[in-house]
Protein backbone atom coordinates (compact mmCIF):
# COMPACT_ATOMS: atom_id res chain seq x y z
CA UNK A 1 0.00 0.00 0.00
CA UNK A 2 1.05 3.70 -0.25
CA UNK A 3 2.38 5.92 2.44
CA UNK A 4 -0.39 8.75 2.67
CA UNK A 5 0.80 12.37 3.94
CA UNK A 6 1.80 13.48 7.08
CA UNK A 7 -1.23 15.68 6.97
CA UNK A 8 -3.63 12.99 6.30
CA UNK A 9 -2.41 10.91 8.52
CA UNK A 10 -2.92 13.65 11.08
CA UNK A 11 -6.53 13.72 10.05
CA UNK A 12 -6.66 10.01 10.07
CA UNK A 13 -5.80 9.14 13.77
CA UNK A 14 -8.78 11.42 14.78
CA UNK A 15 -11.13 10.39 12.48
CA UNK A 16 -10.58 6.42 12.96
CA UNK A 17 -11.00 7.00 16.46
CA UNK A 18 -14.44 8.75 15.96
CA UNK A 19 -15.25 5.74 13.60
CA UNK A 20 -13.94 3.40 16.31
CA UNK A 21 -16.82 4.99 19.08
CA UNK A 22 -19.57 4.71 16.03
CA UNK A 23 -18.82 1.65 15.32
CA UNK A 24 -18.90 0.27 19.35
CA UNK A 25 -21.85 2.23 19.72
CA UNK A 26 -23.64 0.56 16.73
CA UNK A 27 -22.84 -2.71 18.44
CA UNK A 28 -23.96 -1.76 21.79
CA UNK A 29 -26.87 -0.02 20.18
CA UNK A 30 -27.54 -3.95 18.53
CA UNK A 31 -26.91 -5.79 21.78
CA UNK A 32 -29.48 -4.04 23.58
CA UNK A 33 -32.40 -4.30 20.39
CA UNK A 34 -31.18 -8.32 20.94
CA UNK A 35 -31.50 -8.73 24.29
CA UNK A 36 -34.87 -6.97 24.86
CA UNK A 37 -36.10 -9.17 22.21
CA UNK A 38 -39.11 -10.62 24.75
CA UNK A 39 -39.81 -13.57 21.64
CA UNK A 40 -36.91 -14.95 21.82
CA UNK A 41 -35.39 -17.20 25.35
CA UNK A 42 -33.29 -16.12 26.94
CA UNK A 43 -30.73 -18.52 25.91
CA UNK A 44 -31.62 -17.72 22.40
CA UNK A 45 -30.69 -13.84 23.14
CA UNK A 46 -27.29 -14.94 24.68
CA UNK A 47 -26.68 -17.00 21.61
CA UNK A 48 -27.67 -13.85 19.47
CA UNK A 49 -25.09 -11.58 21.03
CA UNK A 50 -22.58 -14.22 21.40
CA UNK A 51 -22.60 -14.63 17.02
CA UNK A 52 -23.07 -11.04 17.03
CA UNK A 53 -20.11 -10.00 19.11
CA UNK A 54 -17.93 -12.12 17.44
CA UNK A 55 -18.93 -11.04 13.77
CA UNK A 56 -18.59 -7.39 14.69
CA UNK A 57 -15.32 -8.42 16.62
CA UNK A 58 -13.95 -9.46 12.98
CA UNK A 59 -14.99 -6.46 11.17
CA UNK A 60 -13.65 -4.24 13.85
CA UNK A 61 -10.15 -6.28 13.85
CA UNK A 62 -10.24 -5.70 9.72
CA UNK A 63 -10.81 -1.70 10.18
CA UNK A 64 -9.37 -0.81 13.62
CA UNK A 65 -6.63 -2.79 14.52
CA UNK A 66 -2.80 -1.60 13.76
CA UNK A 67 -3.46 0.93 11.99
CA UNK A 68 -0.41 2.41 10.12
CA UNK A 69 0.61 5.18 7.61
CA UNK A 70 1.55 2.51 5.24
CA UNK A 71 -2.30 0.89 5.15
CA UNK A 72 -4.03 4.14 6.56
CA UNK A 73 -5.92 4.29 3.28
CA UNK A 74 -6.67 0.34 2.75
CA UNK A 75 -8.26 0.80 6.73
CA UNK A 76 -9.90 4.41 5.81
CA UNK A 77 -11.43 2.40 2.80
CA UNK A 78 -12.96 -0.25 5.49
CA UNK A 79 -14.20 2.09 7.49
CA UNK A 80 -15.71 3.99 4.71
CA UNK A 81 -17.34 0.84 3.66
CA UNK A 82 -18.94 0.22 7.26
CA UNK A 83 -20.36 3.67 6.98
CA UNK A 84 -18.77 5.14 9.99
CA UNK A 85 -17.20 8.56 8.04
CA UNK A 86 -19.36 11.23 7.77
CA UNK A 87 -18.92 13.47 4.45
CA UNK A 88 -17.42 16.31 7.02
CA UNK A 89 -14.16 14.10 8.19
CA UNK A 90 -13.75 12.95 4.59
CA UNK A 91 -13.62 16.33 3.53
CA UNK A 92 -11.05 16.84 5.36
CA UNK A 93 -8.90 14.29 3.53
CA UNK A 94 -6.75 15.49 0.84
CA UNK A 95 -8.27 14.64 -2.64
CA UNK A 96 -6.19 11.87 -3.63
CA UNK A 97 -6.91 10.26 -0.34
CA UNK A 98 -10.21 10.63 -1.00
CA UNK A 99 -9.86 8.43 -4.24
CA UNK A 100 -7.72 5.92 -2.77
CA UNK A 101 -10.07 4.97 -0.26
CA UNK A 102 -13.79 4.59 -2.19
CA UNK A 103 -16.20 2.57 -0.33
CA UNK A 104 -16.51 -1.16 -1.45
CA UNK A 105 -19.77 -1.81 -2.97
CA UNK A 106 -21.13 -4.82 -0.85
Amino acid sequence: MKTIREADWKVFKQVRETALQRFCQQVLDDIDAVSRDAALTAHERYLKVYELIHARDRKLVAAFDGPSRSDAAFRLMLIRTLGLVSEEDLARFSLELQQLSIPLEL
